[in-house]
């Protein structure tokens, strides 16, 4: 499937965004692709140091939460972020999710265009992008992969992978956008349903499909 009337990127490097639901198994897929020798570019990566210690973003966080986000042991002038109650927080409060991602996403795009500028000789880079859709990162690629896997898989996963209650698991997945309407949205769909052999069967399947058209 394609979308040709969405923006996407025209260039001719082959950008791959890669994106899923949380806990679908997008993580799996970009590992593998690394091994095969693929640049993957992590948003998660990014995200994270956004908010590293020190950082303005880490200080940005705990001159609006204060101390009820602050890592334990950490001295009381350090920006050093207790990332489990900041998302204890902003799951639970839509306004407060928005406002995070609202000082995430300028220094997510910024890192991801500054990675392509730096990779401008590379035939085809992964962009693995979590909240693909949802931060409207599609302009970045020029093709988009959508990890998938059924509800319930999706929501065992994510409790036994974060230790979260199914009250908790099931909150941080409604935050995001259904899973329907990134299947719509999507160019190609790779099924993580439970059956590992046919999970690697479609990798190796993309994989030389890249070998093929001379991308790898």
């Amino acid at each position: 499937m394609t979308h040709p009337s969405w923006k996407r990127w025209q260039g001719s490097q082959r950008r791959i965004g890669l994106t899923g639901g949380i806990a679908t198994g997008k993580s799996t897929v970009g590992r593998w692709l690394a091994e095969q020798g693929l640049p993957v570019l992590d948003a998660d990566l990014y995200a994270r140091e956004a908010l590293a210690a020190g950082s303005a973003g880490a200080r940005a966080v705990l001159d609006r939460y204060g101390d009820s986000v602050r890592s334990a042991g950490s001295a009381p002038a350090a920006a050093v972020l207790d990332r489990a109650a900041l998302g204890t927080i902003v799951f639970a409060q839509p306004a407060e999710k928005a406002w995070l991602e609202a000082l995430v996403r300028p220094l997510l795009r910024a890192r991801f265009e500054q990675e392509l500028s730096d990779l401008q000789e590379q035939p085809t880079v992964v962009l693995m992008i979590p909240l693909l859709f949802e931060a409207g990162l599609e302009e970045l690629c020029s093709e988009i992969w959508l990890v998938d896997c059924e509800p319930t898989q999706q929501l065992e996963r994510l409790m036994q992978r974060d230790g979260l209650s199914e009250r908790d698991a099931r909150a941080r997945i409604a935050a995001q956008w259904p899973m329907t309407r990134k299947r719509d949205l999507s160019d190609l769909i790779i099924s993580n349903q439970g059956d590992t052999k046919a999970f690697q069967q479609q990798l190796i399947a993309r994989c030389n499909e890249l070998c093929d058209q001379g991308h790898k």
